[in-house]
Formats: C-alpha cells, structure tokens, sequence
C-alpha cells in the first residue's frame, strides 16, 4: 500500500491466483468492506435459534464435571440475565467474566449476552494489577469471580438485536505496557464462525464435537471453537486445565471431531507412550495456529491421525480470531506460510520494500478500535484497514509469509508476550539499571522470554530473585524463565534503540529458571 503513516490511503486488497475457499453469498459494502450475505444477526439470536431447534442437545461438556444440554444451558443463561437485571446491568454496561475453563464460563458469558450487556472475558493468569487495570478500563459494572455464585433471578432476554452493536471488549497486550481492549460487534463474532466453517469445509449441519483445550478467554477458544460449535448445535468439551494425558483420553472417551491448539501441544501429545494406545480415529479437523509448524511435524500429524484435515489458522485479536488459512491440501506445499485469505478477508502490504512489508488486513471480522484509545486506534484502523504490525509478503499465488514482527514481541507457545511491557515491569526492580527482553529459541514452545540486565552499579540482583519480582507485576507466563547478566551497557544504535539481535546471537543463556 502507499503512502506514509500520516497519509494511509484505501486501496483494493490484493487478489492471489489460489482461491481454495468458498466465495459465494459475498459482497462488498458501501464502505468498500466484503461482508457475507446471510448471517445470524446477533450473538443472542444465534442461541436463541440452537436452543429452540436442539432443546435436548448436548450442549457442554466440562471434563470430570458438569453436562449441559441446550435447553439447561438456555434456561441458566436466562436465569443469570435475570440476576444481572437484578442486580442494576442495563444493555451496554460492561460485565467482566474472571472464572476458570468450564461450564460456569459458558453461562456467564450467555446470561451476559441475553442482559444486553458487553462481555469483556479477562485472561486468568494475569496478575493483580494488570487484572485491575482491565476492571477499570472497561468501566466493568459487575465481575463474575471465581467462587462466587452466578447471579440469579426470573429470567430476561434483552439481547442486543443489531449486528453492529458492540458484544464483547477483548483485551490484548499493547506495546506501551498498557492493554488495548479490542471492541467486537455481534458481526465481527458471527463473520468469524462463517469464515471457520468454511475454511475448515464444515457441513451446514453437523453436530461437531470440539475439544476445547485453549483459554475461553482468548478469540481462539471462544469465538473459532466455542461459538460455532454452539451455531451448529454441537458438543463443546472443555478442559479445565490443560493436562497432557486428560487431553488424549477425552479424545478417545468424548469422541472428539475438532481439535484445535498451537503446535507444541500437538507435539506434545504425540510425544507420550500414551498417545500409542489412544483411539484418534474420530478426529476429522485438526488445526493449528500462534506458532509455525515443523514440515516433520506436520508430517507425522498426517499418519497420526489419517482420518483429519490438517489446517494453520493466522488472526489477531483484532479481527476476532482467524484472517488467514493453510488448508488440509496445501500444508506440505508452503508449510512456512499461514496461507491464504480467508472468504470475506482482503490482505495487502504498507511500505512494501522488496517484498515485505506490513500486513494490513480489511473484513467483516475487523473490529470498529481500542475501547477508550483513540489515538491508537486511529493509528492502527485507516479507512477500514487493519495495520497488524506484522511485516509479511503475499506471493502471486496468494500465500501470505509473516517474516518478522513490527512489534517488539515474543510467541510463547502461541501466547504473546509483548517485550516492553516485561521491561517496564523489570525495570521497576531497585537492582536494575538496564534491562532488554529476547525470545529465547525452544524446541516445544518456539520461543520462551529472556532477560538480559545490567545491574545496578554495585549491585548483584539474583536471576531467581529477579523472576520472582516480575511475578507479583506479571502473569507467569511473561516472566523470564531466562535471565543473563553483563557488566557492559547494552549494544545500542546510533539513534539509542537497543541492539537486539546482538544480544540473541552473543548472551549464553545457561539453564532456565524453570
């Protein structure tokens, strides 16, 4: 795309000769933004439909606990919309959901929907004060905690009827510390569970069964497998706690359809004595995404489980979960790219130079901006066009390769852990005067978050001591398991900017802290 960040101008997505997805029913807005042409209109309306057609339905399955069908998932739901109305929620006021993966998830966060209220689901492993900041952030007017029984009372259902209102506020890291909650519209949500259907070639009527091994918290586990599961009227299973051997036997026990994590879970499993004797045979999607996938990986993925196709899914908090999509056909062919665009997504590269440049994304699944930034906002949403902050290229047949990060980030295993915000909070350590945070390369998780520091002058901070300071400022998996000390100030440019991969090719890291 042309132009320079003061002057971001709207242009035609670029169109790659690989069309492997179903286009029909697609048309473009006045506002220049594809959009597919028949969906449910809302959330609301979408369970509405299910739990009317498929009453005795299993709905949920939360593993060693509770079974829902859709009936009893419908009638708690609206019995929490009548204890939210109750308690004072009118439609549009914000209601955070802090609760475990399970069942309580699930009706909390549809007793939200029926009140009319904007959900924002809260990632359980933050710490305190990021958690804080999120409650304050979003104005959130009630928070279902753990522990707490779910409100009750006569049931309501004052969902929201317009696609375009907002539906939930999903926060994700931002690069000055501060997290930026993503505001999806009911549209946003239902493009999304269009385009995984498609993408993942899904009949229109299948009682899918999908193992939910994720956070619900995050896009992924609540938009791309929980809320289509439950549009098609299927079983959604969920995990508790993510436990390698409690993920092999529900496979077998539940008869799961649809598995979906990031790679290292997947070689995870295939890497147990257990995994020989596990019946995998129902499995008939299996998809990956948040961190490339080994072409031997993706090999042994093809025999391990013969009757599954294979798939790498590429999104963004920001456009509800998934843009892009390596399907089943072509993961042998480009297995270093995350495919192609989705139906209803159109991609194309700003400041391209050889090639490469940022990866801007436009749809119906790209949401209106950051609640409560607009500056950032304004920065980041230009005439319908999502800047990423990936730095990619688009071939001529369409793949799309993400090349380097414009954010200064680590992939954790398909978590993100934004550099600065681990430095801030390092920073704050009385022993650290000069600090600058790495991915650390890791054969299962891809990468894992290290420190390096310049202590204090006349200081000599302890690595173990260090990690546990970051601990009370972050969510565990930001801390760094590795840390590496240097008497020298840190390489940096002529401008001042740290010289990072100085850093990655000349610390030895020594052993993880765990």
């Amino acid at each position: 795309m042309e132009g320079s960040t003061d002057q971001k101008v709207q242009k035609e997505g670029r169109v790659g000769a690989v069309r492997p997805f179903d286009e029909s029913g697609v048309t473009r807005g006045a506002d220049g933004v594809l959009r597919y042409d028949d969906l449910p209109p809302t959330i609301g309306a979408m369970f509405l439909a299910t739990a009317t057609a498929n009453p005795d339905a299993e709905a949920i399955v939360e593993l060693d606990g509770r079974r829902l069908t859709y009936g009893e998932l419908h009638a708690e739901a609206g019995a929490v919309a009548g204890g939210l109305a109750a308690a004072g929620i009118e439609p549009g006021d914000r209601v955070a959901i802090i609760l475990p993966n399970g069942a309580e998830w699930v009706v909390a966060f549809f007793g939200a929907v029926l009140a009319g209220a904007v959900v924002v689901p809260v990632n359980t492993r933050l710490a305190e004060p990021e958690i804080d900041y999120i409650l304050e952030d979003s104005g959130a007017s009630y928070v279902f905690r753990p522990g707490e029984s779910l409100p009750s009372g006569d049931p309501v259902d004052r969902a929201s009827s317009e696609p375009t209102d907002l539906a939930a506020i999903c926060y994700t890291s931002g690069t000055t510390g501060r997290p930026k909650g993503a505001m999806l519209s009911h549209e946003n949500f239902m493009a999304n569970c269009e385009t995984c259907r498609r993408i993942m070639h899904f009949p229109r009527q299948i009682a899918i069964r999908n193992l939910v091994s994720v956070p619900l918290f995050h896009v992924t586990g609540l938009n791309s497998q929980l809320l289509i599961t439950v549009w098609f009227g299927g079983t959604t299973v969920i995990m508790p706690a993510f436990e390698v051997q409690r993920f092999l036997r529900a496979i077998e026990e539940e008869r799961i359809d649809v598995l979906t994590s990031v790679p290292a879970i997947f070689w995870l499993a295939m890497s147990q004595p257990a995994f020989a004797e596990t019946d995998v045979s129902s499995v008939r999607w299996l998809t990956y995404g948040g961190a490339p996938m080994p072409p031997d990986v993706i090999a042994k993925l093809r025999s391990e489980f013969p009757n599954a196709r294979l798939g790498n899914g590429f999104g963004l908090t920001e456009t509800s979960s998934v843009s892009t999509f390596l399907p089943h056909e072509y993961c042998d062919v480009r297995p270093e790219t995350v495919g192609f665009a989705a139906p209803v997504i159109e991609l194309d590269l700003f400041e391209e130079s050889d090639g490469v440049g940022e990866l801007l994304i436009r749809g119906q699944n790209v949401v209106a901006g950051y609640w409560n930034k607009p500056e950032q906002s304004a920065e980041t949403f230009v005439d319908h066009w999502l800047h990423t902050g990936d730095l990619a290229r688009i071939d001529a047949d369409g793949y799309v390769q993400i090349v380097d990060r414009k954010k200064d980030m680590v992939n954790r295993g398909g978590e993100n852990v934004y550099c600065v915000e681990v430095e801030n909070a390092l920073a704050q350590h009385p022993d650290v005067f000069e600090v600058a945070v790495v991915g650390v390369p890791d054969s299962m998780m891809g990468e894992k978050v290290g420190a390096v520091i310049v202590p204090t002058p006349g200081a000599a901070p302890d690595a173990a001591e260090v990690a546990r300071f970051a601990r009370t400022l972050l969510a565990d998996f930001k801390v760094p398991q590795y840390v590496a000390f240097r008497d020298e100030p840190l390489p940096r440019n002529p401008n001042g900017k740290v010289l990072k991969p100085v850093l990655r090719e000349h610390t030895e890291w020594g052993d993880p802290l765990r």
